[in-house]
């Protein structure tokens, strides 16, 4: 029997200039250095928006949000024993929230990319997805 496991990712956006710029993190872990978005567990004793809320806490130190989009795309799969169920969201942060601050044991850098440089610098082709999606949800597309 496999263990069910519930994820988020999260797509934080600002805007600037009227248009989107969309936060993406590389990793400090060894050699999966590729740009992603905040993603994480769903703890036991979470709700969907609460896990979402911690992890953008946690990874990049920003409390004050605006509008979370459900981009109503979750993801399913199988990974060894586990099945796992990702859960896709943008979020835009608050612009007068103060400088990130990066989780250091996780990550090691972080960049603020308009969608031509944020949708081909995306390694999973779901995060390719969702953030189009996302895009054309923010009517930027």
């Amino acid at each position: 029997m496999s263990e069910l496991v519930h994820r988020v990712r999260v797509f934080v956006f600002r805007i600037q200039d009227r248009w989107p710029l969309y936060l993406l993190l590389r990793s400090a872990q060894g050699i999966e250095g590729f740009w992603t978005p905040i993603h994480g567990p769903i703890r036991f004793d979470e709700k969907l928006e609460g896990a979402i809320r911690r992890e953008v806490a946690e990874d990049i130190g920003v409390t004050r949000f605006g509008e979370l989009i459900d981009l109503r795309m979750p993801a399913r799969w199988v990974l060894g024993d586990e099945e796992v169920i990702e859960w896709s969201y943008g979020i835009h942060a608050d612009p007068t929230a103060g400088p990130l601050r990066l989780a250091g044991e996780r990550w090691a850098e972080y960049l603020w990319a308009p969608f031509g440089r944020a949708f081909p610098a995306l390694e999973l082709e779901h995060d390719r997805a969702a953030i189009l999606r996302l895009h054309a949800t923010l009517g930027a597309a």
